[in-house]
C-alpha cells in the first residue's frame, strides 16, 4: 500500500519538512529494532554456547542499526546475564523457540533499551541528512530516474560520516561506562575520565575503521536504491513507491553493499573488539591500526579471511534494509499526501 498521488512533486504543497522526515525515520530505526534484534540476541547466545564468553571479551551486539560494543563479565551478574544463559540450541529456529518457551519471548530482545537510546537519534540524523543533503544538490526522488546517481552515492557518504562522528563519542562512552560500573547520572566522570586518559580526540577512538566501512557502504546502498526504486516506479508509471517497491528496492540494495564492503566490515569488526577489550582489560591492544589488522588476517587467513561471515551478514543486513528503508517511504508518503491536503 501506498499513499501514491500523480500530482505530488517538489511543490511546497508536496514537499516534507524536516520534522516528518526525522518522525518517519524514527519509526522505521524502532521497527527495524524490533524485527532485525532478536536474529542478533540468537546469533550472539549460539556463539556464546560453541566457545563460551570469559571475563574481558568483548562481542558486538546489533539492533539492526548500530553494531554496540559489549564486555562479558564474571560474578553473580553473569548468572543473569543474557548471553551466557544455559542452553542447548540446534540452529537459529530452535533457539529461538526454546528461548521463547523457557525464558519468555521477552529475552529474545535482551539488551535492545541501553543501544536504542544512541542508535534511534543517529538514524534519525543519517536519513534526515541524507534527504537533506539530497535535494540540495539538485535531486528530486519524484522526478524519475533521468537524474545525476551520484548525488545519492555524496549524499550518503558525507550523512553517514556526520552519523558516525556523531555516534562514535557516544559509544565510547557507553563502553566506559559498562566497564567502569558507571550509571547514566555519571555520564560526565564517564566523559572526564576518557578525556585524561587520552585527550579529547580519545572520544573518536575507532572512528577510522567505522567510517572505512560504513561510507562505501552507504554510497553504494544509496546509488543502487534510488536506481533501483527508480525504475521500478518508472514502470509502475507512478512517482512514489509502493511498500513492497521500497522492501524489495532496500533489500537489494543492502544486499549488494554488504557484499562489496565484506572485507571492510570484517576489518573493522576485529579492531573493533581489539580496542574494546585493550580498553576492559587495560592492557595495549598488539595491532592498533587498520592496515595492521589487514594485514595480521592476510598473513594468518589468506585473502579468503577478509571475505568469511558472508552469509550471516546479508541475513542481518538484507531485512534490516528492507524494514527500515520500506518504512522510512511508506511515512514520508503519508506526511507527502498529508501536507498536499493542507
Amino acid at each position: 500500500m501506498s499513499f501514491n498521488d500523480s500530482r505530488l512533486d517538489s511543490s511546497p504543497r508536496g514537499s516534507i519538512k524536516p520534522w516528518q522526515q526525522m518522525v518517519a525515520s524514527s519509526a522505521g530505526a524502532m521497527l527495524t529494532s524490533l524485527f532485525v534484534t532478536p536474529l542478533d540476541v540468537v546469533k550472539i547466545r549460539l556463539q556464546a554456547q560453541q566457545r563460551p564468553f570469559i571475563k574481558g571479551q568483548c562481542f558486538l551486539y546489533c539492533n539492526g542499526l548500530w553494531d554496540h560494543l559489549c564486555e562479558c563479565i564474571n560474578g553473580d551478574i553473569a548468572k543473569e546475564a543474557w548471553y551466557k544463559k544455559p542452553g542447548r540450541f540446534n540452529g537459529t529456529l530452535d533457539a529461538m523457540v526454546k528461548i521463547t518457551k523457557f525464558e519468555g519471548i521477552q529475552s529474545l530482545w535482551s539488551g535492545l533499551p541501553p543501544t536504542l537510546v544512541m542508535a534511534v537519534p543517529a538514524t534519525m540524523f543519517y536519513f534526515t541528512t541524507y534527504d537533506q543533503l539530497k535535494s540540495m544538490m539538485g535531486y528530486n526522488e519524484l522526478n524519475g530516474p533521468n537524474q545525476n546517481m551520484a548525488i545519492p552515492m555524496l549524499a550518503g557518504a558525507f550523512a553517514r560520516v556526520g552519523a558516525v562522528t556523531l555516534i562514535s563519542p557516544l559509544e565510547l562512552i557507553r563502553t566506559k561506562m559498562q566497564s567502569q560500573n558507571f550509571s547514566y547520572r555519571q555520564i560526565g566522570k564517564a566523559v572526564k575520565i576518557s578525556i585524561e586518559q587520552g585527550g579529547l580526540i580519545s572520544l573518536w577512538r575507532g572512528w577510522g575503521p567505522t567510517v572505512l566501512r560504513d561510507v562505501p557502504f552507504s554510497s553504494l546502498y544509496w546509488f543502487n536504491y534510488e536506481t533501483i526504486k527508480a525504475s521500478l516506479t518508472a514502470n509502475n508509471f507512478t512517482k512514489e513507491p509502493t511498500f513492497l517497491q521500497s522492501f524489495t528496492a532496500g533489500g537489494i540494495a543492502g544486499s549488494i553493499a554488504g557484499l562489496l564492503t565484506l572485507p571492510f566490515d570484517v576489518v573493522k569488526t576485529r579492531r573493533q573488539i581489539e580496542l574494546g577489550e585493550s580498553s576492559f582489560t587495560k592492557v595495549g591492544s598488539s595491532s592498533v591500526s587498520t592496515y595492521s589488522i589487514l594485514m595480521k588476517i592476510y598473513q594468518q587467513e589468506g585473502s579468503k579471511g577478509l571475505f568469511v561471515g558472508l552469509s550471516p551478514r546479508i541475513i542481518k543486513v538484507t531485512p534490516a534494509c528492507a524494514i527500515m528503508i520500506s518504512t522510512y517511504e511508506y511515512a514520508k508518503s503519508f506526511f507527502r499526501n498529508y501536507n498536499s491536503q493542507g
